[in-house]
């Protein structure tokens, strides 16, 4: 049901609750006070009919309609025009989901759109209602309230953000391959959190230059001043958070680079010692070679070899196996191959 809820509040109290946005526009004009319109994913034509009633500017009206847009506070004449990402953690996923919702604030109006599950304005409406005194300040209380919810629910998420980045502080070392991917993850859902929270520091900023002009009551001030405080620790976090995956990312780069050397140095005293033992085996390879080569040698059985009828034929061969084997030895000694 794209209409949530849609009252009219006057006094600080809800005096009236229209069954439809017809009823809203004839009751405002008949008992004054506020109406407060709260919409889920309103079609077009729910929209035009806000627009045409409350003379809506086209471009927040578009900006509206469409959804995805930043965090911004615009003025269009008397209606101001706020857009906020609203966010929770998702315990279950271990990720962030984003909302957004859009309000227009006037003299005698407050129009909600939430195009996401986040925040929960009928919880914001019933608060609200139970705080006569704030609510008597009109329209600007329900930016307030709202404002007050979604920067709230900013804790929980920077809680789950903390927690998530103490995990992978304990994944760099311990070598898991999935680090990597869930640094970037991570890294994607701070930097779209500061998306989020970022804007709300000029938005505020804003909010404070118009407070004079615009004859905002001090009490509100101090709410808005107050909310203004807590969105600058959830942005200081955001920034630390994101200095922290920085650093990570660089450690963890650093790390597989040592392992990547590491390896390379195994692999590397591997092959020397390969290659070491290939020399030995050469080498005796070589030494037993020689012996083999003069036994084959006089083994040929020739009729005419003369050192078959040397009586010192023998001990001659013998002696040459032995002195080729022993120079090759010396040799391969010296040069450490043995």
């Amino acid at each position: 049901m794209p209409v949530i809820d849609n009252a009219i509040y006057r006094d600080g109290a809800r005096v009236l609750s229209p069954a439809s946005l017809e009823e809203t526009f004839e009751a405002l004009d008949e008992h004054g006070g506020f109406a407060w319109i709260g919409l889920y994913r309103p079609t077009d034509a729910e929209l035009e009919s806000v627009a045409r009633e409350f003379d809506l500017h086209g471009l927040a009206v578009e900006d509206a309609g469409k959804g995805h847009q930043r965090a911004k506070l615009e003025r269009y004449g008397d209606t101001l025009f706020v857009v906020l990402r609203p966010a929770r953690y998702l315990d279950d996923a271990e990720e962030v989901e984003f909302g957004e919702v859009h309000l227009f604030i006037g003299d005698t109006f407050a129009v909600s759109v939430r195009r996401a599950e986040s925040p929960d304005l009928s919880r914001v409406r019933r608060r609200l209602e139970t705080d006569p005194d704030l609510l008597r300040k009109g329209p600007e209380a329900v930016l307030y309230a709202v404002l007050d919810e979604v920067v709230d629910e900013y804790g929980p998420v920077v809680a789950g953000l903390e927690n998530d980045i103490d995990e992978i502080e304990d994944q760099l070392f311990s070598g898991d391959p999935a680090v990597t991917r869930r640094i970037y993850d991570l890294a994607s859902e701070v930097m779209e959190f500061q998306r989020a929270t970022g804007p709300l520091l000029d938005m505020f900023v804003a909010l404070e230059g118009g407070f004079e002009k615009y004859d905002i009551d001090v009490e509100l001030r101090r709410y808005l001043r107050d909310v203004n405080d807590h969105v600058i620790r959830v942005v200081e976090r955001g920034e630390g958070f994101r200095q922290l995956l920085q650093n990570a990312l660089s450690v963890h780069a650093t790390l597989v680079t040592q392992r990547q050397n590491d390896e390379m140095r195994s692999l590397t005293e591997a092959s020397y010692a390969q290659a070491e033992q290939s020399k030995k085996v050469a080498s005796w390879a070589a030494i037993i070679f020689a012996p083999s080569l003069i036994a084959g040698i006089y083994g040929m059985n020739f009729a005419h070899m003369p050192e078959l009828e040397w009586w010192l034929g023998y001990p001659f061969a013998l002696a040459l196996m032995a002195g080729f084997a022993g120079v090759l030895y010396l040799v391969f000694r010296s040069r450490k191959w043995l």
